[in-house]
């Protein structure tokens, strides 16, 4: 495995990687923004959202749809640039939201960690259903920490990382969108999966912020490869020409980032032999 590269510097907290367009997009919670970065690192700001851009993933046309996360409000920007109120989520759940992530359906799958963080007292966190029309339904509940969410290519199973479980949890979906068929996709133990992505081999990289790593795993559990970091990985995406790029964005854990500093965010890029999904 290749030596990280950086990519950027200075976020304040860098999250949600996204590869769009030929470009990788990602949210800086602190900031407020969700950007854009060349491959040269030079970054475009996309879109500004109060309320804390949590996480965003696109609609069959080309809108985005973003996390408000302390609103709990998953917006939709219009060609124009406006955004609008594409779903209340905080009616289902008032605690923060946090990933989000659509099908080729234009339904998007939104999950709540259940408590304040930091400094609340844990409760379970749950997976909703945003349909196109905008109707907001409970799918899933009795998670960990619901972090980094992933749809395989054919749309039949939704991956999650349950961050305080150990674990890659993953769900059948049904016709109507709704989750079943439960079962623990990988179990990790001594680690705390982030923010995911899938690969072409069906194996998933995920950040792990207390161990300062990203790591590739494969259903059942078996660790596939590790990259030592010299921070917390919150979140791996798969890009570039041929998708073999991987981008890890990474943090010194600090509460203060979430209001703008100090800005130890960062994103590495590494090489790696399987690509990302289509």
């Amino acid at each position: 495995m290749n030596t990280p590269e950086l990519l950027v510097d200075g976020l304040a907290f860098g999250e949600s990687p996204r590869w769009l367009d030929g470009r990788l997009w990602l949210a800086d919670w602190g900031a407020g923004e969700v950007l854009a970065v060349d491959a040269e690192g030079r970054t475009e700001v996309v879109v500004r959202v109060d309320g804390l851009p949590i996480c965003f993933d696109r609609l069959p046309d080309g809108r985005l749809l973003v996390v408000a996360g302390r609103d709990g409000r998953l917006l939709r920007r219009e060609p124009d640039g406006a955004l609008t109120v594409h779903a209340d989520l905080a009616a289902l759940d008032p605690h923060p939201w946090n990933e989000v992530v659509v099908d080729a359906r234009g339904s998007a799958y939104v999950n709540t960690i259940g408590f304040d963080f930091p400094g609340g007292t844990f409760a379970p966190g749950s997976v909703a259903l945003v349909t196109p029309d905008g109707a907001v339904r409970l799918v899933a509940g009795d998670l960990a920490f619901p972090n980094g969410m992933a749809l395989t290519p054919d749309g039949r199973t939704l991956i999650v990382a349950e961050s305080y479980a150990g674990q890659l949890t993953a769900f059948d979906v049904a016709a109507d969108g709704t989750l079943g068929g439960r079962r623990v996709w990988a179990a990790v133990a001594d680690s705390a999966p982030d923010g995911i992505c899938l690969d072409a081999a069906g194996a998933v990289w995920y950040g792990d912020v207390p161990n300062q790593c990203a790591v590739r795993v494969a259903e059942g559990g078996e660790v596939l490869d590790r990259i030592e970091l010299d921070r917390g990985c919150f979140a791996c995406a798969l890009g570039g020409p041929d998708g073999r790029t991987l981008h890890l964005v990474t943090m010194r854990w600090d509460p203060g980032a979430l209001a703008g500093g100090p800005r130890t965010g960062t994103v590495l890029t590494v090489r790696v032999p399987v690509p990302g999904v289509a």
